[in-house]
């Protein structure tokens, strides 16, 4: 019988009230899921027979996903809207449009930051389209309050693009900008379509293009060294790494005397509450306390973000529907469906060891239902 708790963290969470606060010394986002409503349990919608956009919307749980997102930014955590968490490649721009709009009317801690890219265009014909579709998403964002990331654009790779059609189009964009934005480069264990993003030497080229307006590089690559040597080269620059590696982001985010990671990730949708305090304990200097916490939290990150990767958001959902944060635990086109009971029991267990069970009783109570 699995029994999970609530308590682990509370020995650091009253050793952090008698510091009292000091200021951050990390930006953190999470990138954050969507919530469905109970009758889209009934929609035949699948991982390989996915429904339209507009089919999805139609049973988003819009209330539930602002209350996920107010939690967040609560915890003293900045949101990253529209993202891949929230299957945005699933739910196209008018989803996006519309998050971004919630996010925005938020009173919150940081700015957010949302991805902008061309989903809103029925058809990208050429270099300049992509150039203009981008840039006025990258417009919506900054309207409502957020900073664009450029999201990566499978365009070039199916164009077959070479390096110095990459800088002509981002060179377009940053210029169309107003304001900083940041770029996002995106492994294909994430998205298989951008197998080969930036050739040759096209991603130092592209930060090179304006290191004033171009903030920084969010990684998904999940390859700690490659980030290590990205963010040492960027450093030089005055431009920074969010990490976006899921499986290392403990020692990353903590860094070393040659530098650190900033973060936005998508496993800090499932550990908002962790994260928040062990940032808290790196902001006192206490780099050994933030890794004593987070570390745990890298297990169950490795066991969310097992092969398939994409598939990552099941267990986000389960997790917040296992503590009554969301009623249920449906995601678009029901990739919940795509993990087995294993997976999910393994997410709990391992939640519970890391501190990101915030109700046990519900918790429990769930878990005896769904797996006696």
């Amino acid at each position: 019988m699995i029994e999970l708790r609530d308590d682990v963290l509370t020995p650091f969470e009253r050793e952090l009230d008698e510091l009292g606060d000091a200021p951050p010394v990390r930006s953190a986002h999470a990138a954050l899921h969507l919530a469905m409503t109970e009758d889209y349990r009934d929609v035949a919608h699948a991982v390989d027979a996915a429904g339209t956009p507009e089919q999805i919307l139609a049973h988003v749980d819009w209330e539930t996903t602002r209350a996920l997102r107010q939690r967040v930014n609560g915890l003293r955590l900045g949101i990253a809207e529209a993202m891949d968490t929230a299957q945005r490649f699933e739910i196209g721009w008018n989803g996006a449009k519309r998050l971004i709009e919630i996010t925005g009317a938020l009173d919150l801690c940081v700015p957010f930051i949302a991805g902008a890219s061309s989903d809103h265009r029925p058809r990208i014909g050429s270099k300049q389209d992509l150039i203009t579709a981008v840039a006025e998403q990258a417009a919506f964002i900054r309207e409502a309050g957020g900073e664009p990331i450029l999201l990566p654009m499978p365009w070039l790779v199916q164009a077959s693009a070479d390096e110095d059609d990459y800088v002509e189009v981002y060179r377009g964009i940053v210029a169309r900008c107003d304001g900083p934005v940041w770029i996002h480069w995106l492994g294909e264990t994430f998205l298989p379509s951008v197998a080969g993003y930036f050739p040759g030497r096209s991603f130092e080229r592209v930060m090179a293009i304006d290191r004033a307006k171009i903030r920084g590089v969010k990684l998904s690559l999940l390859d700690a060294a490659r980030e290590i040597r990205i963010r040492n080269a960027l450093a030089q620059h005055g431009q920074v790494v969010v990490t976006g590696d899921d499986l290392h982001f403990a020692e990353l985010i903590a860094g070393d005397d040659a530098g650190f990671s900033h973060a936005l990730l998508g496993i800090l949708d499932a550990i908002a509450r962790p994260a928040s305090i062990a940032l808290r304990w790196l902001a006192h200097g206490r780099r050994d306390r933030f890794l004593e916490i987070l570390r745990p939290c890298e297990d169950l990150g490795r066991h969310v973000f097992e092969t398939p990767t994409p598939h990552y958001k099941a267990g986000l959902a389960f997790l917040a529907w296992l503590q009554g944060l969301q009623p249920n635990r449906d995601l678009p086109n029901h990739l919940e469906r795509a993990r087995d009971a294993s997976h999910y029991r393994g997410c709990a267990v391992l939640a519970s060891r890391a501190g990101a069970i915030e109700n046990a009783a519900l918790a429990n109570e769930r878990l005896s239902e769904l797996f006696g």
